[in-house]
């Protein structure tokens, strides 16, 4: 998949918020302007409001919206992966395979995101809470299988290791040479680290 959905080049709420992806990530969630964002889809100011009640709630559909993106290619990576593990594994090479492939959408999400006082107090991100249990539910199923230990808390560990990666994530996003940052290399320590921390003897 492409940075930008457009697949569907009719619908102007996808140009729309494609668009918005492109200028937060290059002038700033708080510099830019709606009208710079109407320029960039190509349509006019008043275009936006028929889809959107001001840039806040733009910004937080871009979230909502791909979010529910990145969930569903996560769960087609996952599909007929049954060892717990291995899901971890695989959940940590589509997150940075999704940095790296979405550069623009991984600065959105990593660095203009958290500019939205709303999204930080106000809001419930149910997709990212998704996002997060598919990291807790095979925590859960190791539990059951015996390999991972039972004194771990689920809920615990799934946000440790999350803000692992987002740490990471940010790095990365943040990075003046990126190809030195080998994300591979990093999805496969990052793994190997929490394992250590969490299977049963």
């Amino acid at each position: 998949m492409t940075e930008s959905e457009a697949s569907r080049p009719n619908d102007k709420r996808v140009m729309i918020t494609d668009a918005a992806i492109a200028v937060f990530a290059e002038k700033g969630y708080r510099s830019a302007r709606v009208a710079d964002v109407a320029k960039r889809a190509g349509v006019a100011d008043g275009t936006i409001y028929l889809y959107f009640k001001n840039k806040e709630d733009l910004l937080l559909s871009i979230f909502e919206e791909k979010m529910g993106l990145l969930l569903d290619r996560l769960h087609g990576d996952l599909d007929g992966i049954e060892c717990p593990l291995e899901r971890v594994r695989t959940y940590v090479r589509h997150h940075f395979n999704q940095l790296r492939t979405q550069p623009l959408l991984a600065q959105v999400f990593q660095v203009e995101l958290r500019q939205s006082h709303k999204f930080l107090r106000e809001y419930r991100p149910e997709p990212l809470w998704a996002y997060l249990n598919v990291v807790g539910d095979a925590l859960k199923d190791g539990q059951r299988q015996g390999i991972i230990r039972e004194d771990v808390d689920p809920f615990i560990a799934k946000w440790a290791f999350f803000g692992a990666l987002d740490e990471l994530s940010m790095q990365w996003v943040l990075s003046r040479n990126r190809d030195r940052f080998d994300l591979e290399v990093a999805a496969d320590q990052v793994v190997d680290t929490f394992f250590r921390g969490v299977l049963a003897a």
